[in-house]
């Protein structure tokens, strides 16, 4: 098509549509400052002028994917690795949603960092989930995004009293609950247990510890709980924190590793030949905690997969997008509980 062409063919839009050629140069090339009545007239008259072939009308027509923004703790969680691995090769399974994810790894223990990251990250998209820190200034991170109208949904790790829309995870205390069985059952109800968490600040992780305590008490109280553990997630921290427990408590039959960085307890169970005589229960299902189950030195991984993580909170932002309910269509996470019998 000859520029002359092409010129001619705009002022012919413009006259029909009766806007200026400026306005159709706004609408054809997607720049703000168009109302979406005025859009949409803009675009049907240019593919009824057969100005734009229809795929290219049709990609006109189409809203502008949503950006979404996955903010998750950097360090050697694997499971959290997984999750923002999955964020970002979810393209398939994203398409039909017409959405752009991004992932970003930052500081997880720091709330300050998480305040100005989750409002840097927050502003730059239409929504923002991040795994929380239960703290004033997160929360108030999050009341700032809401009033500026972005929405933001916590995963893993829930916030509370917050302006969040939803949160996308396991229901924790159960999961707490669950653990405590399967660490009382297999360790016959005696002895001393103890649990290593990557920090009480995560919500999460202090509800797992609930759970676990409460089941305890009302099923197992033979059994000494010798404490909690912060290893902060780092597979060296739980090592060294596994050695002192291995030092301090002779009878320790049993441990709730309620974070990640399991691989660093068993390495500590390992140095000590306590690996297959000590009970060890942990979460997420990833390649090291495969190989854990396999070998024997972890006996039960509670886990949620990555994907219906990602594809949950995506269904969530989506329905905010069409003004329907923020759950509508959206399924509670269930715990799977993985033994090395029924690895899948």
């Amino acid at each position: 098509m000859s520029s002359k062409l092409a010129r001619t063919r705009i002022v012919d839009i413009a006259r029909e549509a009766g806007v200026s050629t400026a306005t159709v140069d706004r609408v054809l090339n997607r720049r703000p400052g168009v109302r979406e009545t005025t859009v949409q007239r803009v675009l049907k008259i240019a593919g009824k002028l057969d100005y734009l072939p229809e795929a290219s009308l049709f990609e006109s027509l189409r809203p502008k994917p949503l950006r979404l923004t996955f903010l998750l703790p950097s360090g050697t969680n694997r499971y959290l690795r997984m999750l923002g691995d999955m964020v970002s090769s979810s393209e398939e399974h994203l398409s039909p949603f017409n959405v752009r994810c991004r992932s970003y790894f930052i500081e997880g223990f720091n709330p300050d960092v998480l305040a100005e990251r989750l409002l840097y990250h927050g502003r730059r998209a239409d929504g923002v989930a991040f795994m929380a820190l239960e703290h004033p200034r997160v929360r108030e991170a999050v009341a700032t995004l809401a009033d500026e109208g972005i929405p933001v949904v916590t995963l893993v790790s829930d916030l509370t009293h917050s302006r969040r829309v939803a949160y996308v995870g396991l229901d924790n205390r159960a999961a707490g609950r669950t653990a405590g069985l399967i660490v009382g059952r297999f360790a016959g109800g005696r002895g001393a247990v103890a649990l290593i968490a990557g920090s009480r600040a995560y919500r999460g992780h202090e509800e797992r510890e609930v759970g676990f305590l409460s089941l305890m008490s009302e099923m197992f109280p033979a059994m000494r709980v010798v404490g909690l553990r912060e290893g902060q997630d780092d597979a060296e921290k739980n090592r060294k924190e596994t050695r002192q427990l291995l030092e301090q408590f002779p009878d320790l039959v049993g441990i709730y590793n309620i974070g990640g960085g399991a691989d660093g307890v068993a390495l500590a169970l390992k140095d000590a030949g306590r690996d297959q005589k000590i009970v060890l229960v942990g979460h997420g299902l990833t390649p090291d905690t495969r190989s854990l189950l396999i070998d024997g030195a972890m006996d039960a991984v509670l886990t949620q997969p990555p994907l219906s993580v990602v594809m949950n909170s995506v269904r969530i932002f989506c329905n905010l997008r069409d003004k329907r309910d923020p759950l509508a269509g959206v399924e509670a996470l269930r715990i799977s509980v993985v033994f090395r019998e029924n690895l899948p």
